[in-house]
């Protein structure tokens, strides 16, 4: 299948020369055309930070992409100018940012906000883009969109700010959608409901996904392949399936573990993977994980694993691999 974005070997670092330190260390991730690309991992793990370098929002200093590139459609945008990447942003790959409240403006109406993106990217007149405006609103289910055209963000629950932010993103048809934690703060019935929507726009429209987030209950409900994330770097991808009935990587097995089990109300304590994410400026010899890994050997404090295939379409970076059989 074709793939409309390829990562290839991304690595970004923050700070200079003398005190920079990596914090997205030779990432790899491609997405295919129609798909959704689940990306996963504790926060910390450098999930955003990729998000962001693909349309390059990433603050310059001090943040700076040392290598890799990022092809979209045939093209290295990292090899783009800034007027060429203000005509795919928005247009050809939009962003659902965390937090929907605070990434709209408090003192604009919802519909001014949305026309903005409209207007940047297309000569309609006013009449036009309202038209415009108020079928996105009905495409998200936002109820009576045309009196929601003139509210504004407070006005709204953060539910429907969020379905905002998501027809904000779609009102040029973008081929590529990056949904950064588009559940955070909403209720698990707003979550739902986010998540179908998302799901059937794209069955709809036909745009390729990438899904961030920590929660694995999301992921499983939509992600056709699952890339997850640890400490800047891609530990184990697989598909859907696959991943979730035999995982090969004990930082995977971890966060599977510590999803609550409705069938065994007897157990009080969730399971939890001992220690915290290290931070970037402190990450461990050898395999970053090590110092929270129950099956960590002295080789893992010594080489750093790499991301190799361990099954048909199953790739793991742990040197146990093979022993793991769930």
């Amino acid at each position: 299948m074709e793939n409309i974005l390829e990562i290839k070997n991304l690595s970004v670092s923050i700070g200079d020369k003398q005190n920079g330190f990596e914090v997205v260390s030779d990432v790899s991730i491609s997405v295919p055309k129609g798909k959704v690309i689940g990306i996963v991992g504790e926060s910390g793990c450098g999930k955003t930070i990729t998000a962001l370098s693909v349309i390059k929002l990433l603050p310059d200093p001090p943040a700076k992409i040392t290598s890799g590139e990022i092809i979209f459609k045939n093209r290295n945008l990292l090899e783009l100018s800034d007027e060429q990447l203000r005509l795919i942003r928005g247009n050809e790959i939009s962003m659902i940012f965390q937090e929907p409240v605070s990434s709209l403006n408090p003192v604009f109406t919802i519909g001014e906000q949305i026309g903005e993106t409209i207007r940047t990217h297309n000569k309609i007149n006013r009449k036009e883009e309202r038209d415009r405006v108020i079928e996105l609103l009905k495409l998200v289910d936002i109820p009576d969109p045309e009196r929601r055209y003139s509210n504004y963000p407070h006005e709204m629950s953060g539910g429907m700010c969020q379905r905002v932010m998501i027809a904000m993103a779609l009102c040029c048809n973008p081929d590529l959608l990056i949904a950064d934690e588009p559940t955070t703060a909403l209720d698990v019935t707003v979550e739902a409901g986010i998540i179908e929507l998302i799901n059937n726009l794209r069955n709809e429209i036909g745009m390729s996904v990438i899904l961030i987030t920590h929660d694995f209950g999301i992921i499983s409900e939509i992600a056709d392949e699952i890339y997850v994330m640890y400490a800047g770097r891609i530990v184990e991808n697989a598909k859907n399936e696959l991943l979730f009935n035999n995982p090969k990587h004990p930082y995977t097995i971890g966060l599977l573990n510590s999803i609550p089990d409705l069938n065994d109300i007897k157990n009080k304590y969730l399971k939890m993977i001992p220690g915290n994410i290290p931070s970037p400026q402190n990450y461990p010899k050898g395999c970053r994980f090590n110092d929270r890994c129950e099956m960590m050997i002295d080789k893992c404090k010594r080489s750093v694993p790499l991301l190799e295939q361990v099954e048909n379409e199953h790739e793991s970076a742990c040197f146990r691999s093979g022993e793991i059989n769930l």
